[in-house]
């Protein structure tokens, strides 16, 4: 971990800014979390535990400091909530996510799935792709397994 925070911190320094003691818990939170994909307000009661004195934002600057330069992505699976993701180290693109409709669970693909599609944009549309997120709503193993179907799901959503 401290290989990457060492990693992190040059990407501050290269950018003509500093890892501040706050900017490294809320780093740390992050490294520590990094299956969790946390909000801004989860991060802040963890850093919190960390550097008490902390406010909130503190973080939420920090998290958008940090995700301008790439370090973490902001995403939202629809639920309203921005989360924040660190970024795989060396990777290319963000990658994608399987969100499940039923349980809420999120499972990672770290796979480039899209790099024909990519190519195929850029070609047809003269368009140059930068990044791209790709994530997909639907039912886990677990829940399907459970017998939760999307058409339960809609008939649950009608009786409400």
């Amino acid at each position: 971990m401290q290989d990457r925070i060492e990693k992190i911190k040059e990407q501050l320094h290269n950018a003509s800014y500093k890892l501040t003691p706050q900017r490294e818990a809320t780093v740390t939170v992050l490294l520590e979390n990094e299956a969790d994909h946390l909000s801004a307000e989860d991060i802040f009661l963890k850093v919190k535990e960390r550097a008490p004195e902390i406010g909130l934002a503190t973080v939420y600057r920090t998290l958008e400091l940090l995700a301008e330069l790439k370090v973490v992505d902001k995403i939202n699976f629809g639920d309203g909530v921005a989360r924040f993701d660190l970024r795989k180290e060396g990777a290319k693109h963000f990658h994608h996510h399987l969100v499940c409709m039923h349980c809420g669970s999120v499972e990672e693909i770290e796979d480039d799935l899209l790099e024909d599609v990519e190519k195929k944009v850029e070609n047809q549309f003269k368009f140059q792709i930068v990044d791209h997120r790709l994530t997909f709503h639907g039912i886990c193993k677990k829940c399907a397994a459970e017998g939760i179907t999307i058409d339960s799901l809609k008939s649950n959503k009608i009786s409400e």
